[in-house]
């Protein structure tokens, strides 16, 4: 019986297969090794089941054996099961149903975690009933919440549109605790950070990701800055760790004139082959433009700055891109599960393969490499790499300019990573500007509420962190073992104590104060409030506004030969 069960689990695994993924195992095990090969997992499998010594999960073997024959192939082909695949999707389609609110799990007692609300969702169901940020939420529908995890938090709080959930909460400040009915509704996910005017005539766009929506999203911010004046643009892609391809291509088509390739992609077989091209009409076809990127910045994101690179739209600055340039495709298996599977590569328009190279199956080596291409790179400048590159990694754009091959993308300026303290590393390490300001809103919501919200624009350019929330700040440092000055601390284990001088505070004083003003806004307001600030001490973003005369130049010759 044992037999017959596992033979019957293995036929239908295969049989499924070939159902969802639409092949004609008569056609593709024709070959004699690859019906062989499938003879012998079938066998092992079957084995396996009958005869080990202890009970054998079929699904988990299963899943095992896929998972093992993905991880063989590339650092980027994977097994999604299916409460993670729901995750996934959630952030790809860039909307869930829910309460609508950002949350985070804080340490409670007897190791209980405690759910408490970061901002709420501006027009979501959560800020309509008046939950406010800084709320604990104890109870869901008159059950504890306290102990709560991710898993827990997903399967309660999120429901279908309609839906009706009862939330009870502890508000700091109110004595007694607050009881809320929130009907459940379709919160979108915006997939762009953050768009703002830098000075009169610079705008700036950062797209977090590229998910169904992205270019809606990047049109409406495109159409505000224009009505704003702005006459150039920084698209920031820093950190993005792509998404959507079509998003991609639609994103860089508001660049570009009709008919440009944007991104080709080639694989074994002929429907993964094709090539992508701009259409008509595009929003931002002439004004310069510099796209910022990071080692962060992989697939979609690669494919845009490659795009516009290749055709001297944009000038790149920043760090060498992750170099993420597989196509996949996923398929949906019989259980909701999935798999993710490459079947091309991309290349952008003058040719060059986006992928970093890899060994199969090898992704320790895969990353760690990456990060020593990016170590390496910002040491040195474009030119200096141009030099040093083999002539079969160099390429031309649409003008003339050589470009780099060899995965990801190298910028035309390269910006080193900026040097941070030893004080700096230590309190963004231990994450403290993040937990003081969770402490502080709840003795100070009800003041900062009333002052700035809903006035976004008055925050960013009138609050300050004056001195009594600096020494403040610097007390709750000290008590968590980050000692400045003669502050004394609680904290009794040596080894975790760090001392430093009023000296070592001096440099980085007014950067510690806008990180501050930055994490508060995102309690305050939403999180796309935090960028326009944060960027007042970004670095790259300094150095960025002093190539617009390169960047022009590209504009004027891409205007003059379009």
């Amino acid at each position: 019986m044992k037999f017959n069960k596992s033979f019957l689990t293995i036929g239908i695994i295969f049989a499924a297969l070939g159902l969802i993924l639409g092949l004609e195992f008569g056609a593709d095990l024709s070959t004699r090794d690859t019906a062989k090969a499938l003879k012998k997992l079938e066998a092992t499998f079957v084995l396996l089941n009958k005869q080990y010594v202890d009970d054998v999960d079929p699904d988990k073997l299963a899943v095992t054996a896929i998972r093992a024959m993905l991880e063989d192939l590339d650092p980027h082909s994977l097994y999604i099961d299916s409460e993670d695949l729901k995750i996934v999707n959630e952030q790809f389609n860039a909307s869930f149903e829910g309460i609508g609110i950002s949350y985070e799990l804080l340490d409670g007692p007897e190791d209980q975690d405690t759910l408490s609300v970061v901002y709420v969702i501006p027009g979501g169901p959560s800020e309509d009933v008046g939950l406010q940020s800084g709320d604990r939420i104890i109870e869901v529908d008159k059950a504890s919440s306290i102990g709560y995890k991710d898993v827990d938090v997903q399967k309660n709080l999120k429901g279908p549109r309609g839906s009706v959930v009862g939330i009870t909460v502890r508000r700091p400040g109110v004595l007694n605790t607050l009881e809320f009915l929130i009907t459940r509704d379709k919160i979108p996910i915006f997939t762009l950070d953050t768009s703002y005017m830098l000075d009169d005539d610079t705008g700036l766009i950062r797209l977090g990701r590229f998910a169904s929506g992205t270019d809606r999203e990047f049109r409406e911010a495109l159409r505000e800055l224009k009505a704003q004046g702005m006459k150039r643009l920084i698209l920031d892609l820093r950190g993005n760790g792509g998404g959507y391809m079509k998003m991609a291509v639609l994103v860089a088509d508001e660049f570009l004139t009709s008919g440009q390739v944007i991104v080709s992609q080639r694989g074994r077989t002929p429907d993964a082959n094709d090539t992508f091209r701009a259409s008509s009409g595009g929003l931002w076809e002439a004004g310069p433009t510099i796209v910022l990127v990071n080692g962060g910045s992989a697939s979609a994101s690669e494919i845009v700055a490659g795009a516009l690179q290749d055709h001297d739209r944009a000038l790149v600055i920043g760090r060498r891109t992750f170099g993420k340039g597989l196509v996949q495709r996923q398929w949906t298996l019989n259980d909701e599960s999935a798999l993710r599977v490459t079947v091309a590569r991309y290349y952008t328009p003058s040719g060059r393969l986006i992928q970093t190279p890899y060994e199969n199956g090898d992704r320790t080596s895969y990353y760690e490499s990456k990060a020593t291409l990016r170590t390496g790179d910002g040491a040195k400048n474009s030119a200096d790499l141009l030099k040093e590159a083999p002539d079969s990694l160099k390429y031309r754009t649409a003008s003339g300019r050589l470009v780099i091959a060899g995965g990801g993308i190298i910028p035309d300026y390269i910006v080193a990573a900026d040097s941070v303290s030893d004080l700096m590393q230590t309190v963004l390490r231990r994450s403290l500007p993040n937990q003081f300001v969770r402490s502080w809103i709840d003795t100070h919501s009800a003041e900062l509420q009333s002052t700035w919200v809903p006035d976004q624009s008055a925050y960013i350019s009138d609050f300050g962190v004056g001195e009594v929330m600096m020494n403040a700040f610097l007390d709750y440092a000290a008590k968590k073992g980050v000692v400045v000055g003669n502050r004394s601390t609680s904290v009794t284990d040596q080894a975790i104590i760090k001392t430093f001088s009023n000296e070592d505070l001096d440099s980085d004083d007014t950067v510690l104060r806008v990180i501050l003003k930055a994490r508060l806004a995102t309690r305050i307001f939403e999180r796309s409030t935090y960028f326009p600030i944060i960027g007042t001490v970004d670095h790259e973003l300094s150095e960025v506004l002093k190539l617009w005369g390169p960047a022009e130049n590209l504009a004027l010759d891409y205007t003059a030969s379009n």
